[in-house]
């Protein structure tokens, strides 16, 4: 069985997916999105996939995609489309890596499917972007801006009513061209308790939360990559639910789902919230405070659950 890992970066989460694959018998292949190309005159399938000649991977799990122009993004993306056209299981699949890297997309997702989220707004125009902050401002809330396509805590501002109160400081919108002409908005959720915030990740894997860790930070901003330390964390039933049916809305084989206490009585806070939903998720950080193998679960499930779907058409294909 051949499987292609889609990624950018060679590294431990790729040679983790390589072991898992072996331990099954499989051989996992680093192949970078950007050198694959279409070449309508090499095969009838018309993809060229290094190091597959004109054939094709049994399947494919995607572990990266490189950023690029519209123009190059657009053609990787198309790879991935046409791989699942073509009977090639892809984990995760296309349309599920777009709804989750598109954080607008994400917010309307989960709130079609009732998941509480905190209140979101996404807007390309600056007017109505100012007028959103000064409203919640007025309210005593502060809002975070967020790059639509931003990840690991990367270029994220508090904007409005910073300090939490109505008359306070008020921080002005930055200028939309730094994020690509859009602002996206999502609404500030202070920390539950005093002391070091923290959030919750929440991995899923074919349908089912099966494992959590905090992450803990004195700055608002919770990434591992931004700093934050992680601890281990119960999987409560109300973390696995929300962070199963945050999947569920966004049609994923896995996932990393940020979720984050609202303020509230007792410890902990109130109500949990989800923050966002990671389709290319790392679990670097996450397999320290995990008992078991994760690539090992995700290999697992890539083949006895979407793999096995898929044989009938791979052995037509094949034929």
């Amino acid at each position: 069985m051949r499987v292609a890992i889609l990624t950018d970066e060679v590294g431990w989460h790729t040679r983790q997916l390589q072991q898992a694959l072996r331990e099954r018998g499989a051989v996992g292949r680093c192949v970078d999105l950007a050198d694959c190309d279409i070449d309508t005159t090499a095969s009838a399938h018309g993809l060229v996939i290094p190091g597959y000649g004109r054939g094709l991977p049994d399947a494919a799990i995607v572990r990266g995609v490189a950023g690029g122009s519209f123009e190059q993004v657009t053609k990787r993306l198309g790879v991935l489309h046409a791989l699942q056209a073509l009977g090639v299981p892809v984990y995760n699949e296309a349309r599920a890596i777009e709804r989750s890297v598109d954080k607008s997309m994400t917010s309307l997702l989960l709130h079609a499917a009732g998941v509480p989220a905190p209140p979101t707004w996404a807007t390309e125009s600056a007017a109505r972007a100012r007028r959103t902050a000064v409203r919640e401002g007025a309210a005593g809330h502060a809002l975070v801006m967020k790059p639509l396509f931003g990840s690991q805590g990367k270029g994220l501002q508090q904007v409005g009513a910073v300090d939490g109160t109505p008359h306070g400081e008020h921080r002005p919108l930055p200028d939309l061209a730094d994020f690509g002409r859009l602002a996206y908005l999502q609404r500030f959720v202070p920390a539950a308790d005093p002391g070091p915030g923290f959030d919750w990740r929440v991995l899923v894997i074919g349908g089912r939360a099966v494992a959590a860790m905090r992450r803990v930070s004195e700055h608002w901003v919770h990434n591992v990559a931004q700093g934050a330390r992680t601890e281990a964390a119960e999987l409560t039933p109300d973390l696995a639910r929300l962070a199963e049916a945050a999947s569920a809305a966004l049609q994923m084989d896995y996932a990393g789902i940020d979720l984050i206490p609202a303020p509230g009585r007792g410890p902990g806070g109130g109500a949990v919230q989800v923050l966002e939903v990671n389709g290319v998720a790392a679990w670097r950080g996450l397999q320290r405070v995990t008992p078991f193998n994760i690539a090992r679960a995700l290999v697992d499930d890539l083949i006895d659950r979407k793999l096995a779907a898929a044989v009938p058409r791979l052995a037509a294909r094949r034929a």
